[in-house]
């Protein structure tokens, strides 16, 4: 799983993360499983997601008198998720931040031109002055991940201040992405083989979105 690059951060692979992805990777798996076992690992990726924000020292007393020298949270934290398949890991994100700022994005493919377009965008007006958690659960050609990122920019958010956090990047979308935004920090819980012809992670999860919230079970098969 190598990355080459020092702002892409995979979970650690572990025999537990592997056992999970092993289940909801399978073609046959039912959706309750998928939605049981996608939502413990999009937990373990906010937590590392968590991890990559700034920090400011802080010291508190102890019930025994002690001082310890500790951390403190970022203050102004926010989330966009990128609508539909990002809007799986807002209510994970709420357990863990309650009250975080929640912003929307929509992207969608033209069927013509095969380029990523905006079609709707609704931000916190301060977005500018926070960091910003990207949900997004694929990472394929980068081509709708350079399009959200770019939507923040347009913001004001400072590259620097974005966490990307996917579930599956291929390797092209990684670099796709670092192209573009090198500052960009990728939280994923795996570096995928590569993309096949039709633009498809090898060896992939299928349709994220649809085997999410149950739409279809195409996405299954693919």
């Amino acid at each position: 799983m190598a990355t080459g690059h020092h702002n892409v951060h995979p979970l650690p692979q572990t025999n537990q993360l592997r056992a999970m992805h092993t289940i909801i990777r399978d073609r046959d798996a039912s959706r309750a499983d998928f939605v049981f076992y996608s939502r413990r690992i999009i937990r373990l990726l906010l937590e590392s997601a968590l991890d990559q924000l700034p920090f400011d020292k802080q010291k508190v007393v102890t019930p025994v008198g002690e001082t310890y020298e500790g951390l403190k949270f970022v203050p102004k934290l926010c989330a966009v998720p990128v609508i539909r398949a990002g809007d799986s890991m807002v209510d994970e994100l709420r357990e863990v931040v309650p009250n975080i700022r929640v912003g929307k994005v929509l992207i969608q493919r033209n069927k013509t031109t095969k380029l990523p377009h905006l079609i709707y965008q609704n931000l916190p007006a301060d977005i500018a002055d926070r960091h910003v958690l990207l949900l997004e659960p694929m990472l394929a050609t980068g081509g709708s991940a350079n399009a959200a990122i770019g939507v923040l920019l347009d913001a004001g958010v400072r590259e620097e201040n974005i966490v990307f956090v996917n579930f599956l990047a291929a390797p092209e979308g990684i670099a796709a992405v670092h192209r573009e935004h090198p500052a960009i920090k990728i939280v994923t819980s795996s570096v995928e083989e590569r993309l096949n012809e039709h633009a498809f992670m090898i060896p992939g999860i299928g349709d994220f979105g649809d085997r999410f919230f149950g739409t279809t079970d195409s996405g299954a098969t693919r």
